[in-house]
C-alpha cells in the first residue's frame, strides 16, 4: 500500500491529467454519440433554428435598410425647396412646363441617387396630375389613373408618415409591386404633392431570395394575411387568415421555431415582424424534406469508439513525456520565494520544460529594466498626452486681428489700436510659452481680459464680459488656459440668435477646491449638442485657440486625477453654466 502511495505521489500531477483527459474524453465522446443519434431524427431544429433565425435577422436588415433610403429620400423631398416651390407654382405655357420639367428631373435625380437598391422606383405626382417618373421601366405611371385611384385615398387617410401598400391593379399595370406613399404637405397640412417609391415583387424578392432552398421558403404577409412575395411564386396574391394568426402569435416575441400544420403540411415556422413596411417575415421548412438528412447510428459509434481510443493513447504518451519534468520545474519555482528570485531555474528536462524554465530565467535577469523602462514609458506616454493638447494659435484670428488693428489706424483710433496690440502681444506671449506652465489667477485673468478686449474692439461691446474673483484666489495656481476655450465658445457660439448679452466669470475656493465657473445668458444648448463634455458645433468661426471643450477636461484628468474635470450645463434660450473643479495650488 505504501509503494501504491509513493508512486501516486511521485506521479501526482500526471495521474490527476491523465484521469481528468480520459474522462473528458469518454464523457464528451458518449454526449456527441446521445446527441447525434438524437439529432437522427431532429436534425432540422438544430439545423435551421440557429441558421435561419440569423438568416430572418439578415433579410431583417436589408428591408431596413430600404425604408430608411426611402425615409432619407422623402426627407429631402420635403425639404427641397426648390421641388416645393415648383409643385405649388401653374406652368401654364410649353416653355414653363418645359423649364419645370427640367429642373424637377434634375432635383430628383440627385435626391433619387441615394436610393437603395437600384431597381426601386420614385415617382412624385403633383395636384395637376403631372407625373415625375425616375425608372419609368419599373412603373409606366398615368398621371390621371394614379390620381383618381384608392392608392391617394389611403395615404390621406392613414396617420402614419409613410404608408405601405400591395399593389396589383390597373395602376400598376398588373404588375405586383410594394409602393411606399407619402403625401407632401405645406406646413398649414395642405398637399401640394404625392411622393411614391415603389418596387416590384421580383425586385422585392431579390431581398430573400438567396437564402430560399427546396423546402426552406420565405413569405410576406401584410396584416390582412395577404401574401405579397414569397420565392413560391404561386402564393403570391393569396390569403392565409391561419399563417397570419401564427405570425401574430410569436409578435415582439424572441425569434424562436414553432411546428404548424399549414398548407396540409408540416412546417418549422419562424416569423419576424418589420415594423419600417408593417409586414411579416415569415420562413416555413418543410419536416418532409429536411427529415431526409439522416445520420447513421452505427456510423456515429465506430467514430466514437475509434475517436476515444486514440485520444486516450495520444494523451497518456504524451503527458508522460511532459509532466515529469513539469513537476520538478514547479517544486524549483516553490521555492523561489527564499533566494529572493535571485537563484535561476535548472534548464532540464522535456522541451517545453527547458523552454519555461529559460524564459522564467530570462524574465528574472530582465525584470528590473522592464520595470525601469515601463515607469519611463509612462512618464513620456503622459507628456506626450499633454504635449497632444498644446493649444495652436490659429491664423486666422491672427489675420483679422491684425485687419481689424489696421482698420482702426485707417480710422485714426490709434488708442482702440494702440490697446489691442498691447493685449494681442500679451496674449501672444502667453500662448507660445509651454503648456505644462502653471500661472496664477491674476496673470489669467489677464490673458482673458486681452482677449476679450480683442473681441470687443472688433466686435462691439455688445456682449459684457464681468468678473466675480474671490480676493484669496487670486495668488493661487492654474495650468495655463483652462478657462479660455469657454470664453471662446460663449462669445462665438453662445450669441447666434441672441444678439446681446452677458458673460460672468467666477472663481472661489468652494470645499477646499478652486471652483471656476462661466455663466452665459447666451442661445444655450439641447441636450443633443453636449457628448462627453464636448460641446458640438457646426459654427465655423475663428477662434484664437485650438483647444476644444473636451480636451481641457482631459487634460485637468490627466494632471490631477478622475475626481477634477469639467462640468457643463444648458438650457436652449437660457444660457450655459460651466464648472470647472481644481485642486488648490499656491
Amino acid at each position: 500500500m505504501k509503494k501504491l502511495i509513493g508512486i501516486f505521489q511521485a506521479n501526482n500531477l500526471f495521474i490527476k491529467i491523465f484521469l481528468v483527459m480520459v474522462i473528458s474524453v469518454i464523457a464528451v465522446s458518449i454526449m456527441i454519440t446521445y446527441n447525434s443519434i438524437r439529432m437522427s431524427t431532429n436534425l432540422f431544429l438544430d439545423t435551421f433554428s440557429i441558421t435561419n433565425s440569423k438568416i430572418m435577422d439578415q433579410i431583417t436588415e436589408r428591408f431596413n435598410l430600404f425604408t430608411n433610403s426611402i425615409v432619407s429620400a422623402s426627407l429631402e423631398v420635403e425639404t427641397n425647396g426648390t421641388i416645393k416651390q415648383l409643385l405649388q407654382v401653374e406652368h401654364d405655357t410649353a416653355s414653363e412646363k418645359s423649364i419645370y420639367y427640367y429642373h424637377m428631373t434634375n432635383e430628383m435625380k440627385q435626391i433619387f441617387a441615394e436610393v437603395d437598391p437600384n431597381d426601386a422606383n420614385m415617382v412624385i405626382l403633383s395636384n395637376q396630375q403631372d407625373v415625375f417618373n425616375m425608372n419609368y421601366i419599373k412603373w409606366q405611371v398615368d398621371g390621371e389613373l394614379l390620381a383618381n385611384h384608392e392608392i391617394i385615398d389611403r395615404i390621406e387617410k392613414s396617420d402614419t408618415d409613410i404608408v405601405y401598400q400591395f399593389e396589383q391593379s390597373e395602376v400598376t399595370n398588373g404588375v405586383p409591386m410594394v409602393i411606399a406613399s407619402k403625401a407632401l404637405k405645406l406646413r398649414s397640412d395642405e398637399i401640394y404633392g404625392y411622393l411614391f417609391f415603389s418596387l416590384t415583387e421580383p425586385d422585392l424578392r431579390k431581398f430573400y431570395e438567396s437564402y430560399t432552398s427546396e423546402g426552406n421558403n420565405v413569405l410576406l404577409i401584410t396584416p390582412e394575411g395577404e401574401i405579397i412575395s414569397s420565392n413560391q411564386e404561386e402564393l403570391i396574391g393569396d390569403s392565409s387568415l391561419e399563417l397570419l394568426s401564427y405570425a401574430e402569435g410569436v409578435r415582439g416575441e424572441d425569434l424562436e421555431y414553432r411546428n404548424i400544420n399549414v398548407f396540409g403540411q408540416e412546417f418549422v415556422f419562424l416569423s419576424q415582424y418589420i415594423p419600417s413596411m408593417d409586414i411579416y417575415l415569415v420562413n416555413l421548412i418543410n419536416q418532409e424534406v429536411v427529415a431526409d438528412n439522416v445520420i447513421n447510428t452505427s456510423d456515429i459509434l465506430l467514430i466514437a469508439i475509434v475517436i476515444v481510443g486514440l485520444a486516450v493513447l495520444v494523451a497518456f504518451l504524451i503527458l508522460r513525456k511532459m509532466t515529469v519534468s513539469i513537476s520538478q520545474l514547479v517544486r524549483q519555482i516553490s521555492d523561489m520565494a527564499r533566494y529572493q528570485f535571485n537563484k535561476p531555474l535548472k534548464e532540464a528536462g522535456g522541451y517545453e520544460t527547458r523552454k519555461i524554465a529559460k524564459a522564467f530565467n530570462y524574465m528574472l535577469n530582465e525584470l528590473q529594466d522592464y520595470v525601469q523602462i515601463l515607469m519611463n514609458t509612462q512618464d513620456k506616454q503622459r507628456k506626450a498626452e499633454l504635449e497632444a493638447l498644446q493649444h495652436q494659435i490659429n491664423p486666422h484670428f491672427i489675420y483679422n486681428t491684425l485687419a481689424s488693428i489696421k482698420f482702426m489706424i485707417r480710422q485714426e483710433k490709434k488708442e482702440t489700436a494702440s490697446n489691442t496690440i498691447d493685449s494681442f502681444i500679451s496674449l501672444l506671449q502667453n500662448s507660445l510659452s509651454n503648456v505644462d506652465e502653471t500661472i496664477t489667477i491674476r496673470q489669467e485673468l489677464d490673458n482673458l481680459k486681452s482677449y476679450v478686449q480683442i473681441n470687443q474692439a472688433r466686435y462691439g461691446e455688445r456682449i459684457k464680459v464681468n468678473y466675480l474673483i474671490s480676493p484669496d484666489c487670486l495668488d493661487l495656481l492654474i495650468p495655463k488656459l483652462v478657462i479660455q476655450p469657454f470664453i471662446e465658445n460663449a462669445f462665438f457660439h453662445a450669441f447666434t440668435q441672441k444678439k446681446t448679452g452677458y458673460i460672468q466669470i467666477l472663481i472661489a475656493n468652494r470645499e477646499k477646491n478652486l471652483i471656476c465657473e462661466i455663466v452665459d445668458n447666451g442661445d444655450g444648448m439641447i441636450a443633443d449638442q453636449l457628448d462627453n463634455k464636448t460641446i458640438k458645433t457646426k459654427e465655423k468661426r475663428q477662434l484664437f485657440s485650438g483647444i476644444g471643450v473636451k480636451n481641457v477636461h482631459e487634460r485637468i484628468q490627466l494632471l490631477y486625477g478622475k475626481d477634477y474635470g469639467v462640468e457643463i450645463e444648458s438650457k436652449p434660450l437660457q444660457g450655459t453654466k460651466v464648472l470647472i473643479k481644481l485642486p488648490l495650488q499656491s
